[in-house]
């Protein structure tokens, strides 16, 4: 196999890979009422401040009625909480309940732990090279949202 073919094959198995693991090793018992995508938007709410949905919605790039949909069930499952703005009473406010603080340090240890894997051995050097890799395919990818 040449670079490009071994390349291709390795990007597949990589998305693939990410998806089916990432949902194997955060969906555990302890979260088992929610799914991979509620875990998204979980991260997406964020730990530290309450977020509109426009912002939200705009991080995942899904319409704030997708996001409604998901948002109703984590509320019911005391995930998230909404509360109105004090500034906008029009303005619905979305923050981590304590559940949710803990579904989002479980999903940020797994990223930790892939992004430890990767970097435990690589040189300073190699990993400018492959940081650069990952941007130019982000930059791939956003192109065409």
């Amino acid at each position: 196999m040449n670079s490009y073919d071994i390349l291709n094959y390795l990007l597949v198995e990589l998305f693939k890979d990410i998806t089916n693991i990432e949902e194997k090793a955060v969906i555990t018992p302890e979260f088992k009422d929610i799914t991979n995508n509620d875990m998204h938007i979980i991260e997406a709410i964020g730990r530290t401040s309450s977020k509109n949905m426009s912002t939200i919605a705009k991080t995942l790039s899904v319409t704030v009625g997708t996001l409604t949909i998901a948002i109703n069930n984590l509320v019911k499952k005391d995930y998230v909480r909404r509360v109105r703005s004090d500034q906008d009473r029009r303005v619905v406010l979305i923050s981590l309940t304590e559940k949710g603080r803990k579904a989002y340090d479980h999903h940020k240890n797994f990223h930790q732990q892939m992004i430890d894997s990767i970097i435990k051995e690589f040189p300073e050097e190699e990993m400018a090279v492959l940081v650069k890799a990952l941007k130019n395919l982000t930059e791939f990818f956003r192109r065409y949202e």
